[in-house]
């Protein structure tokens, strides 16, 4: 008997067996502390089209900066103390819609402890899985006007012109911000969204 080795395949149309079980767009409990915001957007591609087969997932720490459970590794604090509020779940992951739409439901993130125990901003780190990519992506929301912006390690590594890209803005609902990603610049359109090497 021969075997052959599988060909590499993107996440295509049966990107969500296995997967659904984890599809929650509630990141904390409405008894967790903390300030409720919601976060929603659309997933864009290089010719400016909504991608309506991505998937989205968040990680973030809680108010004061913890993560609950503590056990998503690296970006996630790992060594820090683990978030004690109640119904905090810290993660979410959602499909996009028909129209490339997401939305998630949430609080306000803390700032938590970066390289040199340099505190960062309010962040919260985002990883995108869709049809065209051989590996997913990672970039992080930040808030406008968040108390820490001027001094985080990450969005000062940014160019300035290209800042913005990461950057939530306020929607007219009190709470609400829009967050974009677009995975490709396409000329004379939106600029791409800052993703990380990690």
């Amino acid at each position: 008997m021969s075997l052959q080795m599988s060909s590499s395949q993107t996440i295509g149309p049966y990107l969500h067996i296995g997967t659904d079980w984890l599809i929650t767009t509630e990141l904390a409990g409405a008894d967790t502390a903390g300030e409720r915001i919601s976060i929603e957007g659309r997933v864009y591609d290089g010719n400016g089209a909504p991608v309506t087969d991505a998937l989205v997932e968040l990680w973030q720490a809680d108010a004061d900066g913890n993560y609950a459970g503590n056990s998503a590794g690296a970006e996630a604090g790992a060594g820090q103390p683990a978030s004690a509020h109640a119904g905090f779940r810290g993660f979410g992951r959602t499909p996009t819609d028909s129209t490339g739409h997401f939305r998630f439901s949430t609080i306000m993130p803390g700032r938590l402890p970066g390289p040199g125990d340099m505190l960062q901003a309010p962040h919260i780190a985002v990883t995108v899985f869709a049809r065209g990519l051989l590996k997913h992506l990672v970039t992080r929301i930040y808030f406008p006007d968040a108390a820490g912006n001027a001094e985080d390690p990450l969005l000062n590594a940014v160019p300035a012109d290209r800042r913005g890209t990461l950057i939530a803005q306020p929607s007219s609902a009190k709470g609400s911000y829009q967050f974009d990603i677009v995975l490709q610049a396409s000329p004379g359109g939106r600029p791409e969204t800052v993703f990380l090497d990690v």
